[in-house]
């Protein structure tokens, strides 16, 4: 398989054609040769339609079924250059430029896409985070900023962000319910390999983090200095700056509560992707993702189900 694409260029002259991107699809989705979903066998050979036939049970297979491109009456060219905006745009893109980019009839459309490849944005089984990771809370939405751990109506985030020298490496985003002690250590174990060493302020919480596995630094913050949290869990206090900016500027912070761990998803994915200097290999990394996602219909999205 040829290198991937470096500039929208060569985009447009590679996958020009959807037999082109049919062939791209089922590249990313068997990397190994074909494999049935059907009987788990190895061997098939191509046939119409972009599907593939069995040659042990004859099952017909399409690479775009149990994906999140599945059902779509777009043409798969115009969903490669949806991926290709997004991964290429360094604060991610909006609906609405989506839709001017592509030029299509309903913004609603275009919201539904990019929901669809933010779901994508997770692989499946990542790694966890190692080494020093800090970890603390922040309040996402609404006007103030100035609640302490009582939110009311807006969003609690969690933040982990790893330790890299005097930077930031990977990080980890998600929103909680109450800060209990069973969330945050929920959160923890889903996001920093086991041994660890996690640092935190003296939120009660916290605590019986040596139980799991952890070791545990904490830093008591003092009321009495207003830089004292930014100055002992810098990282965290940065990424949840950058995290608010970016939910401000890019989406003018018009993003629900329901569907606000999607866009912590992307801003994730863009986050721990910053020093790539190859748009070619996010197009690739989401592609190759989205193919592992399943189908999601617009009532899904939007949790709009009768009955």
């Amino acid at each position: 398989m040829e290198a991937d694409p470096r500039t929208v260029l060569e985009l447009e002259d590679r996958f020009a054609t959807d037999k082109a991107c049919l062939e791209y699809r089922a590249y990313l989705r068997w990397p190994g040769g074909f494999v049935c979903p059907r009987c788990q066998e190895r061997g098939g050979w191509p046939a119409s339609r972009g599907r593939w036939i069995c040659q042990h049970c004859r099952y017909q297979a399409s690479a775009t079924a149990g994906t999140i491109f599945q059902d779509t009456h777009k043409p798969l060219r115009m969903w490669f250059r949806a991926v290709w905006h997004v991964t290429s745009q360094k604060t991610g893109a909006s609906a609405v430029s989506l839709q001017q980019v592509l030029g299509l009839g309903s913004y609603a459309t275009a919201w539904t896409w990019l929901q669809k490849l933010r779901r994508a944005m997770v692989r499946p089984g990542r790694d966890r985070l190692r080494g020093c990771v800090e970890v603390d809370e922040t309040i996402v939405g609404g006007e103030s900023e100035h609640l302490g751990r009582d939110w009311g109506e807006k969003s609690l985030v969690v933040v982990a962000a790893e330790k890299d020298g005097a930077g930031i490496g990977r990080i980890r985003l998600g929103v909680i319910p109450p800060a209990t002690r069973e969330a945050l250590h929920r959160f923890i174990e889903q996001s920093v390999e086991p041994q660890g060493l996690v640092h935190t302020d003296g939120f009660p919480a916290y605590r019986g983090l040596e139980r799991l596995g952890y070791e545990h630094q904490v830093s008591i913050v003092s009321g009495k200095e207003p830089d004292a949290a930014s100055r002992l869990l810098p990282r965290v206090h940065r990424v949840a700056s950058l995290v608010k900016r970016w939910l401000l500027g890019t989406h003018q912070g018009a993003v629900s509560a329901k569907h606000l761990p999607y866009y912590l998803d992307e801003f994730t994915f863009r986050f721990n992707r910053r020093t790539s200097r190859s748009r070619g290999m996010l197009f690739y990394r989401l592609l190759q993702q989205a193919v592992q996602v399943a189908p999601q219909t617009y009532d899904d999205l939007t949790g709009n189900h009768n009955g």
